[in-house]
């Protein structure tokens, strides 16, 4: 992999290869990234499930759940 250093001073740029620790922990920021943006697709799910679910509650006239009842004063 390739990195990019901008010397704002001179405006000189240079494309330097990474070295292996450098590459390792790009590699693992992005793995980390991946992992994040499923984890919050997945509350984001739940999140909207649950919505739906205090949504049909409230107009059958039954009792919501907690957890539904948070989702609506959130």
């Amino acid at each position: 992999m390739k990195k990019t250093i901008h010397n704002v001073l001179t405006g000189e740029i240079q494309n330097i290869d990474m070295t292996t620790e450098e590459e390792q922990n790009a590699v693992a920021r992005e793995e980390k990234s991946k992992s994040n943006i499923e984890e919050n697709k997945v509350k984001i799910e739940e999140h909207q499930t649950l919505k739906a679910s205090a949504k049909a509650k409230l107009v059958a006239g039954e009792p919501l759940t907690e957890a539904e009842a948070d989702t609506l004063i959130l």
